[in-house]
């Protein structure tokens, strides 16, 4: 392991996602201590950007999710100053943040997504109805861990679908709902390096992989590597893969998947700074691939860099 000098966690934040980041930062933090590397956690919702450009750290983990984190705000920031960082640049991570304009870029390059409407009131919810079919999902398109998301199964829960989603913002996504099979994939690299790890699935109860079955109740079920034929774990991570590419992302990403009854798979989002708590898919993924939680935080911390800034 090379020489990685004083290391930030930046973790907490000030998202809806802040308790899920607090999770993944101090994981992040002992990890990192484990191997004898010189870690330090700095919480951006408490701490001020003139905190932390004090600390003067050689490179940092962003372990921030959501908003001001995982947007490209965070790292943007951390271009100004000069200081390496893991995972995408400023336009990745913005671009994946908004669902609605990953869509399109999904769309422009002829991968598999869900039809979507753009919904700003309880008519047009009507509307994404007559033309999406039920069921369908309702969700802000800017939050993460199904945060205000909700499963419109018949006409009359749209009323509840806009109420709760609207809590986050005021532009909503409806989605076409795929029915099958909840998959998702890890990749790490860049470019023509860019690589998926083996895919994970999962196996919520009643298929509901809400925020309480990602990170508090032990009841979800993970297939890791998913049992799938090797075409079609082929397949699907030659998607994930374009997508990645598409967005510009770097370092490493999730990508959310869904295997319909047909075996064809939808991509439905990108996760650009994934979660690290002891429930976290990507260490699972890593860990189906020989790589450890520790050795995963230092590969990670080791590809840190600037995008704009070359350091």
């Amino acid at each position: 392991m090379k020489n990685l000098g004083k290391v930030g966690v930046l973790y907490g934040g000030i998202s809806a996602e802040r308790s899920v980041s607090l999770q993944s930062g101090q994981g992040v933090y002992e990890a990192l201590k484990s191997k004898g590397v010189d870690a330090h956690l700095f919480d951006t919702g408490e701490r001020s950007l003139a905190d932390l450009a004090e600390q003067k750290f050689d490179r940092v983990f962003i372990a921030l999710h959501g908003r001001f984190g995982e947007d490209g705000c965070t790292q943007g920031v951390l271009e100004l100053l000069g200081i390496p960082y893991t995972g995408p640049g400023v336009m990745a991570s913005s671009i994946a943040m908004d669902k609605i304009m990953t869509k399109r870029i999904l769309l422009e390059k002829n991968l598999p997504t869900p039809r979507y409407y753009v919904a700003r009131s309880e008519e047009d919810l009507h509307m994404a109805e007559e033309q999406l079919g039920l069921p369908m999902i309702v969700k802000p398109p800017h939050e993460g861990s199904t945060l205000g998301l909700k499963k419109v199964n018949v006409s009359q829960e749209i009323s509840e679908a806009f109420e709760l989603s609207k809590t986050y913002e005021s532009e909503l996504l409806a989605e076409q709902c795929i029915i099958g099979r909840e998959l998702t994939v890890p990749v790490m690299g860049k470019g023509a390096d860019a690589h998926a790890l083996p895919i994970i699935e999962i196996i919520a109860p009643d298929g509901n992989y809400d925020f309480n079955n990602k990170y508090i109740a032990n009841d979800t079920v993970y297939e890791c590597p998913a049992k799938l034929s090797p075409e079609l774990t082929a397949k699907i991570q030659e998607y994930c893969v374009q997508a990645y590419n598409a967005i510009g992302a770097e370092g490493w990403s999730r990508i959310d998947v869904m295997l319909d009854k047909n075996n064809q798979p939808w991509i439905l989002e990108i996760n650009t700074s994934p979660g690290m708590t002891s429930h976290s898919l990507v260490p699972m993924s890593a860990k189906a691939n020989g790589m450890s939680y520790a050795d995963l935080c230092v590969y990670l911390v080791e590809t840190a860099s600037t995008k704009v800034f070359k350091k």
